[in-house]
């Protein structure tokens, strides 16, 4: 599919009420409910060129509008999964989400059959619709640990490839989920995952698909993704080997009454196993605020990757497989058939009444949302891999940008994902313009912001030892209180760099549930916490976090 410029009227400095005006349908480039980041102009300019030779100081970021998604949905085409594939897209339409990735698990069925035959209602979707992204992907059980979402740009190998990989590459397929420190198999399952993540490189390299990225999902459900691994995955390709959900779906898990007395957000409901990396404490197998343990640290796992200089994303998602209240059922197998002979469930059936699930739809609660210069599969990537993303719960938000610019420039400055380089020494302004929620959300509560948190931390290069999941470093440098405001407003935080590079990323909530950080009040005064068991109803504590931004201090 051909890419599209985004049209003119797409300069996010424009306002609803200004494209109303100007007669343009707001279907256009982000369809109903996705919605543009509220990006401010700084000046037009462009900062004088360095001296030749000499590496360019500050940066200029282009203009973004930003794509709503959702990368782990699944259908009929999972053996554990329950809906069509229609019903998921049309629920995604539904709550405004502009791509979406169906990630289905691995099986032999599936790999046989089924993906084949959900590539063909693919290709017949975007056809019909396309202004409505759909990627197909898979969800690979990584060897020795847990799992992760491929994808791969359309093309005419999308679907090979994803089959190749599964057979060849899959833990569960192969056997080879060994994880546990000291046993026989664990060093071979770890490389043959390192191995996977170069061969997807290769397929990007020589031009087979365009382009394909891997997230690793849930990755302390089981507590079986240790920091050594989540570091050799990245640094096998950092282009496709991407980040991380930083919040699992599987939101509606611990709304009270629904599934018991022991339910926590996300299904996060598991102790340390054999196969669990030992150097993760009892409270990493929770979820804090709805976001996993290695995000909702400030100071934590995903800080102590950041502070190698390297950027890891995270993202938000659905995880769908049964969506909570929901009354369809799974049908019932025709004589002789199951999931390993055909790679598809039977279409369910409705039976008008309430069915067990955890699950929000697709866009329903839990939203990614990344960057774009133009509109399409391949952009949408390219603003994954650039690290141009920030996520929400309960739509708490309308529109985030993030700009770091040095005061004596008159550019744009650098968004999330970027990189800023400055002189020691000098003078930057952290820019944040927050767009309130306009509208009430699916669960007909208008969110209001209550504060965002400012974070920093240094950055100090590879570490030595790879299980490291600490970084002293990072914490809470300053909490701006927003509470009552609406509408679309810019945040200025003065920066300035010191002797060392560092990063800065954002974080923020409703306000009504937040306490003492993991790592203590002097690194987090009033981080997200765990709820609880069986009492977590996700719409009353919601969270925004952002990508980083780095920047490098020059001598």
């Amino acid at each position: 599919m051909t890419e599209q410029q985004l049209p003119s009227w797409a300069d996010p400095s424009v306002s609803p009420a200004d494209l109303d005006a100007q007669g343009v349908s707001r279907r256009g480039l982000l369809r109903r409910a996705g919605l543009f980041g509220a990006a401010f102009a700084l000046g037009s300019a462009t900062p004088a060129l360095a001296a030749p030779g000499r590496p360019r100081l500050g940066g200029d970021d282009p203009r973004l509008a930003y794509l709503v998604g959702d990368h782990h949905v699944h259908s009929v085409y999972s053996h554990d999964a329950k809906y069509t594939f229609s019903q998921q897209a049309q629920a995604a339409a539904k709550y405004g989400l502009d791509w979406m990735v169906f990630n289905e698990h691995s099986n032999f069925g599936h790999a046989y059959y089924g993906a084949r035959m959900e590539h063909a209602e693919i290709v017949r979707a975007r056809a019909e619709n396309p202004r409505q992204l759909i990627f197909q992907g898979l969800e690979w059980y990584i060897p020795a640990a847990e799992h992760c979402t491929v994808f791969a740009a359309p093309g005419p190998h999308e679907t090979d490839l994803l089959t190749q990989f599964e057979l060849a590459y899959d833990g569960k397929l192969l056997g080879y989920t060994e994880g546990s420190a000291g046993a026989t198999d664990t060093a071979r399952n770890e490389a043959h995952a390192v191995k996977a993540i170069k061969w997807l490189a290769e397929q990007r390299r020589s031009g087979y698909v365009d382009d394909v990225l891997v997230l690793a999902n849930h990755p302390l459900r089981l507590g079986i993704d240790s920091p050594h691994e989540m570091r050799g995955w990245r640094d096998a390709a950092p282009q496709i080997m991407i980040g991380m959900e930083g919040a699992p779906g599987a939101q509606g898990a611990a709304i009270p009454s629904l599934r018991g007395a022991t339910s926590i957000r996300g299904e996060y409901e598991n102790k340390p196993s054999a196969q669990s990396w030992s150097g993760y404490p009892g409270d990493a197998y929770l979820t804090y605020g709805g976001f996993d343990w290695a995000t909702a640290t400030v100071g934590g796992l995903w800080d102590s990757m950041l502070a190698e200089g390297s950027l890891f994303s995270i993202t938000t998602n659905s995880d769908n497989h049964r969506t909570v209240f929901d009354t369809w059922k799974n049908g019932d197998w025709p004589a002789g058939q199951n999931f390993d002979n055909t790679g598809k469930l039977p279409d369910p059936v409705n039976t008008d009444t309430p069915q067990p699930g955890s699950d929000f739809w697709p866009g329903e609660f839990s939203r990614t949302h990344v960057g774009v210069t133009r509109y399409g599969y391949r952009s949408v990537m390219a603003g994954l891999r650039a690290g141009r993303v920030w996520v929400d719960h309960g739509h708490l938000l309308d529109g985030l940008d993030v700009r770091v610019k040095r005061d004596c420039d008159a550019g744009r400055g650098v968004t999330l994902g970027g990189r800023l380089r400055v002189r020691k020494g000098e003078r930057i302004t952290l820019y944040v313009t927050v767009t309130s929620a306009s509208r009430p959300n699916p669960q007909g509560i208008l969110p209001e912001l209550a504060h965002v948190d400012v974070i920093r931390g240094a950055v100090r290069g590879q570490v030595s030892d790879r299980d490291t999941w600490q970084a002293p470093d990072t914490k809470v440098v300053q909490t701006k209180d927003v509470s009552g405001r609406k509408g679309t407003y810019t945040l200025r935080v003065p920066l300035t760099a010191g002797d060392e590079s560092f990063y800065v990323r954002l974080r923020g909530s409703d306000g009504k549930r937040h306490g003492t950080g993991y790592l203590g009040a002097s690194v987090d005064p009033h981080g997200p916490i765990p709820h609880e068991p069986g009492n977590g109803d996700p719409w009353a504590d919601t969270w925004f976090y952002s990508n980083p931004v780095f920047v490098d201090v020059t001598g």
